[in-house]
């Protein structure tokens, strides 16, 4: 009877591949072992090989075709002593069946559903239907059938190092694969018998199923409500913002390999400086009276540092592309601003050459305008860093997510008296503790480390900041 041979699954995460090139033609007989296609997948180009014995009846899938889904039928054998053009069409009605056809699940041992697990649906066999055999989908890597109660966690091994196996009396399951994804080929079943035995597998097949198993999708609204006391809650609709923070958060947490770097920067001669500059600071006569010409904050000179840090450390003043790694020429630093339904981030330009009065009128004048949701899109949009201060919620230290396209953002903790060690002596010091994140495509460990010690340099030595 006709025998189907389909799409294999040359890989556990592999869903379609593309027919390159037959290794056959119609009226070849073929054996079990013998390489009758290549078959290309988004990572490589793959032989595959038989898995039965017959006449190649019909090349279904023509050389070249792309997007051939997995369990497709790609030929049609004719079985000993069959006519190969009766077998053609035979195997035709099977054909659409064996496509289409989904698997019913297999039945459980027992009333609580517990016992081996039914082989994945793409391992078992499509049976025909117009008198055709049973289809031979070739599993695995490079066409190996899944063996019965393997389950996930099966040996991938070709049928040739199967049968090899067999003959020499070799557990095949026990021979390390050096084939892709840890597939047993012939040449390790050779080598286990001319060493005397098998090697111990490594668990390359099992560890490929547990990486592509599907992420947790989140709760659906209608089932985090059942989690609540009806009339416990009332519902208040996301507004745009608030949407548009959380993309943008998911988007940076599940593409940006973060790292953390943390030290603690002593900020006494900072406080010190800074009392002496708002004291000089000139005042300007307005309708409302007398007003200083300026009032430094704390995170007005955290501004100035890390501004200065990039442009003392340039390989850091950088953002990601997939194509090329931006270079930034000036240090344009965002800073976040909490505002009623979420944060907005105004950005200093070119900090690193503006003096500190600068620095503190513009970030006291968007941020007025950022709680009025005035800011225009120029003044929040791009930037190559950020700095997010809640040093006066009293919070000691924390790690801040980062808001692309930057690479990096510096979270800022409170400033508090710290015992610290000087000349062996114990000593009272105001510690400021600060976090830098860090994307690790674009600033590696080292680099983000020399960035978080030139920032420590301004931020203890303040007065180079003021020439």
């Amino acid at each position: 009877m006709p025998i189907n041979i389909t799409m294999p699954a040359l890989s556990p995460t592999m869903e379609e591949g593309n027919l390159a090139k037959w290794l056959v033609k119609e009226g070849d007989k073929i054996s079990p072992g013998d390489v009758i296609a290549e078959i290309e997948t988004d990572k490589a180009t793959m032989e595959v090989e038989a898995v039965d014995e017959g006449t190649v009846a019909k090349l279904v899938v023509p050389a070249g075709t792309e997007g051939v889904k997995v369990n497709a039928l790609i030929a049609i054998l004719a079985g000993e002593g069959e006519d190969a053009s009766v077998a053609a069409k035979g195997g035709d009605g099977a054909a659409a069946k064996a496509e289409t056809a989904k698997p019913e699940p297999a039945p459980s041992s027992g009333p609580s559903g517990h016992g081996e697990k039914s082989a994945p649906a793409s391992t078992q066999a499509a049976s025909g239907a117009n008198g055709a055999g049973t289809s031979s989908p070739q599993r695995g890597e490079g066409g190996s059938r899944s063996e019965p109660g393997e389950g996930a966690n099966r040996i991938f091994a070709s049928p040739l190092a199967r049968r090899i196996a067999k003959n020499a009396g070799i557990d095949f399951t026990s021979v390390a694969g050096s084939g892709p994804r840890g597939r047993v080929v012939k040449a390790d079943v050779e080598a286990a018998i001319a060493g005397g035995g098998a090697k111990a597998a490594a668990p390359v097949a099992k560890q490929a199923s547990e990486a592509v198993a599907p992420a947790p999708k989140p709760m659906a609204d209608d089932q985090v409500l059942k989690l609540f006391a009806e009339g416990s809650y009332e519902l208040v609709p996301h507004d745009n913002m608030r949407k548009t923070i959380a993309r943008r958060l998911v988007e940076a947490k599940s593409t940006i390999p973060h790292f953390y770097l943390t030290l603690d920067c002593e900020i006494d001669a900072l406080l010190a400086l800074r009392k002496q500059l708002n004291d000089a600071a000139p005042v300007r006569k307005i309708d409302k009276g007398d007003v200083p010409a300026y009032k430094l904050s704390v995170n007005d000179l955290v501004i100035k540092a890390m501004a200065l840090a990039l442009r003392d450390v340039p390989d850091a003043n950088v953002s990601w592309t997939e194509a090329n790694m931006v270079h930034h020429k000036h240090a344009d630093v965002g800073v976040a601003v909490s505002i009623p339904g979420g944060l907005i981030t105004p950005v200093v330009r070119k900090a690193d050459e503006k003096p500190l009065s600068v620095i503190s009128n513009e970030m006291k004048d968007m941020a007025a305008r950022a709680r009025s949701r005035k800011l225009k899109p120029e003044e929040y949009q791009g930037g190559t860093t950020a700095v997010s201060n809640l040093g006066m919620f009293g919070i000691k230290d924390f790690s801040a997510v980062i808001n692309p396209p930057h690479a990096t953002i510096l979270a800022v903790g409170a400033g508090e008296e710290r015992a610290v060690v000087k000349g062996g002596e114990i000593k009272i010091a105001t510690i400021m503790s600060v976090t830098l994140s860090t994307d690790h495509r674009a600033v590696d460990g080292a680099l983000g480390a020399e960035l978080l010690a030139a920032f420590k340099r301004h931020i203890e030595n303040p007065l180079g900041m003021l020439v």
